[in-house]
């Protein structure tokens, strides 16, 4: 349904039958009145927002479609219930005439809802009489039409009801039994999608709104969906990241509407103090949020702020529909859930024209401003919508059902089943480990920043401080129009150090894993340094093959800091090493932080901070796996070890389980025994020969190194041999 209160003009059908159709129609209109029977006479009188409208005015201008869209023209002697209707419960159709406004039809104490009652009846009985005998084509078409039309305005009054019950102090429930956004049964994973060629839009046969059509070729490059809808709890997790506070994730009008409005939760939600909880306001009264339910009522606004948050992106309409259409069966809460922004305006599809006479008048003229949601609610009448189905609201509403599905990018395996193998790999070895890298979610970088600042955590203070020292004669080796390649970028934050070295440096390539780190590292670098070209990429940095077109014909510089190169054992390092220089190309420099051997006690206060925050950090992938893989570890069943292991030379962190216990992830079980820890990390420190000799291995030539006062930390200068 549109943001206003009409449907779109029908593509021409033939009614299956005239007996059929009037028990339809019958259906349909008996439905609507079900749904007005659990509210007073007050509550359907009621208007809360410009945008809604009252029950008893929903009710009077489904009534009205029928009585001047079929029965006026088309039955013979029929009289108009009251003339006056004709101005009070037109709605948008210039070509009928004047109209009562719309903000004020909360103020129509008159006609009453026995009243309206009365006009319904009085329609059901002229329509009666019209579909009992030979019915026209077009006519039928018309019935037809007016029939979905009347389906949207049910989906309509539960809308705009739930809206004016969150206005009472009282909180009421509309009904014990209303429809509810029911959780997903199954993970959640991203769905290859092939692309190509394809065909978007209604076809010929069936019943369609014009906007739906022509059917019409499009090119979609591969992308992923997602097979379910974020859920509340998600959403909670963006919440408790800051994620309305953080400017980086939202477009400039949905920040501005941020600040104007004070959101800080989907709407309905409210901190319940006494339990400790957030609750939401559903159909059925006040109730808890259900973290595994899909989130509802976000604009469009926040879905985008949300999937730029997790590292991943709204589908376009094409590509939502697409996937859909070839193949339902791979994804769940379709049509019967919420309703799913995507990333595409509403316009008319290629060859769109409107259909003639006053039905058709509604479509094109609103077809700007607005964006495209697909799929269907919890709300929407079953068998309503389809893949073709086009809803469009503007992005700052939120009173809909809408929630959000997902998308990436297609890049060969996804970060969701590289994490998946991993996991299952890795908690499957009689030593069980998990890669760092998975420590680098949205949630995981914010707690590594936490680390970062911490008094024992010398690595980072001590390698900015060199940095900003030694950074004019690094700058002094970089080419001019050179583009900077960053591994790992995080928050790009010691980037800004070589860039106010090194002016010269005209593209920037940040390397991520981290989806939502990497997304507002790039916004906020674009935004300080407006002249360089920023191209983000979401990779694994260690399988990287070849880069963004903005590396193309410029001399390649890389920039690798925070020693994560200390993650690799010896021979893994010089093999990254290796492949990097290949990478960067000839002639490529390499700017490397390292850290250095130095006592057990430093090195182990610095993985071991007294607060606990580094604990934290490792605990996280451990809900992570919870989040992304419907897993159900307690991470207060593990506690977090530190160790120096002198004979490899290395920092170590585990996760130790505290008692036997089995655990689930990925669709598998995990056994653990008391004192059995996942090796979560390693920290390899070296000496300055040490990792020059690593460096010249891979095929490096040292040109310079720079050590810090104690505790030692160093860069290096490579470049190819």
């Amino acid at each position: 349904m549109a943001p206003s209160d009409d449907a779109p003009a029908l593509a021409a059908v033939r009614p299956a039958g005239d007996a059929r159709l009037l028990a339809r129609y019958r259906a349909v209109r008996a439905a609507s009145q079900a749904l007005a029977a659990p509210l007073s006479p007050e509550d359907q009188l009621a208007q809360s927002m410009a945008d809604a409208s009252p029950t008893k005015w929903h009710l009077a201008h489904t009534a009205w479609f029928f009585e001047t869209f079929v029965l006026i023209p088309n039955l013979e002697g029929y009289q108009a219930f009251d003339p006056a209707f004709r101005y009070l419960f037109n709605s948008y159709y210039e070509a009928i005439g004047e109209r009562h406004p719309r903000p004020a039809r909360g103020l129509l104490t008159r006609p009453s809802a026995a009243e309206v009652a009365a006009y319904r009846a009085h329609v059901d009985e002229a329509m009666g009489r019209l579909l009992a005998g030979p019915v026209a084509r077009e006519v039928g078409d018309l019935v037809v039409l007016g029939l979905a039309h009347e389906e949207q305005h049910q989906e309509l009054i539960l809308m705009d009801i739930l809206h004016l019950f969150s206005l009472s102090p009282l909180r009421p429930a509309y009904a014990s039994d209303a429809p509810v956004a029911k959780p997903s049964a199954r993970p959640a994973e991203f769905v290859a999608v092939a692309g190509g060629r394809v065909k978007l839009g209604a076809g010929e046969g069936g019943f369609a709104f014009d906007n739906e059509r022509p059917r019409h070729d499009a090119l979609l490059a591969p992308y992923r969906l997602a097979s379910r809808l974020v859920t509340s709890g998600e959403w909670l997790e963006f919440m408790e990241d800051g994620g309305y506070g953080r400017h980086e994730f939202w477009h400039a009008d949905g920040w501005t509407r941020v600040k104007a409005e004070g959101w800080r939760a989907p709407l309905y939600w409210s901190w319940d103090e006494a339990a400790g909880r957030w609750q939401t306001l559903t159909l059925r009264g006040p109730a808890p949020v259900d973290p595994d339910a899909p989130v509802v009522h976000v604009s469009f606004y926040e879905a985008a702020a949300y999937a730029a948050w997790a590292g991943a992106r709204l589908p376009t309409e094409g590509e939502w529909e697409h996937a859909v259409g070839a193949g339902a069966e791979r994804f769940e809460q379709v049509h019967d859930a919420a309703w799913q922004w995507t990333a595409s305006a509403y316009s008319p599809h290629p060859g769109f024209a409107a259909a003639a006479g006053a039905v058709g008048e509604y479509n094109a003229k609103f077809m700007v401003g607005q964006m495209v949601l697909k799929g269907g609610a919890c709300v929407t009448p079953t068998g309503h919508s389809r893949a073709a189905y086009r809803n469009f609201y503007y992005p700052h509403q939120r009173w809909m059902f809408a929630g959000l599905r997902l998308a990436r990018d297609d890049a060969g395996p996804s970060a969701g089943e590289s994490f998946a193998a991993d996991v299952v790999a890795g908690l499957s070895a009689a030593r069980k480990s998990l890669p760092a890298k998975w420590f680098y979610d949205a949630r995981g970088s914010r707690l590594f920043e936490e680390v970062c600042e911490l008094a024992e955590y010398y690595p980072t203070r001590q390698e900015t401080a060199l940095l900003k020292r030694i950074a004019p004669e690094i700058a002094a080796h970089i080419p001019a129009g050179a583009a900077l390649i960053e591994l790992g970028s995080g928050t790009s934050l010691k980037t800004r150090i070589m860039l106010d070295a090194a002016p010269q440096i005209a593209a920037y390539i940040p390397i991520d894993i981290s989806g939502s780190a990497l997304a507002a590292a790039a916004k906020a670098i674009r935004q300080d340094y407006p002249r360089l070209a920023v191209t983000p990429l979401e990779r694994d940095f260690t399988v990287v093959r070849e880069l963004a077109d903005a590396a193309e014909g410029r001399p390649r510089v890389g920039f690798f800091p925070g020693s994560t190169i200390g993650n690799f054992a010896p021979d893994e390092a010089v093999e990254l090493l290796g492949r990097l220089r290949g990478l960067l190309g000839e002639g490529g420099g390499f700017i490397v932080g390292v850290d250095l051997a130095k006592d057990p006690a430093t090195l182990v206060a610095a993985y071991d901070d007294a607060a606990g925050v580094t604990a934290a950090f490792n605990r996280n992938l451990l809900a992570r796996i919870n989040r992304e893989l419907s897993g159900d570890f307690d991470p207060g069943a593990f506690a977090h070890r530190a160790l120096w292991n002198a004979a490899e030379g290395r920092m170590e962190m585990h996760l130790k389980a505290l008692t036997d216990h089995t655990a689930r992830a990925a669709g598998r079980a995990f056994g653990f025994v008391a004192g059995e820890t996942i090796h979560t990390e390693n920290s390899y420190k070296f000496t300055p020969a040490r990792f020059a000799d690593l460096a010249r291995r891979a095929g490096w030539r040292v040109d310079g190194q720079w050590v810090s006062p104690a505790p030692e930390f160093a860069i290096f200068l490579l470049s190819s041999a």
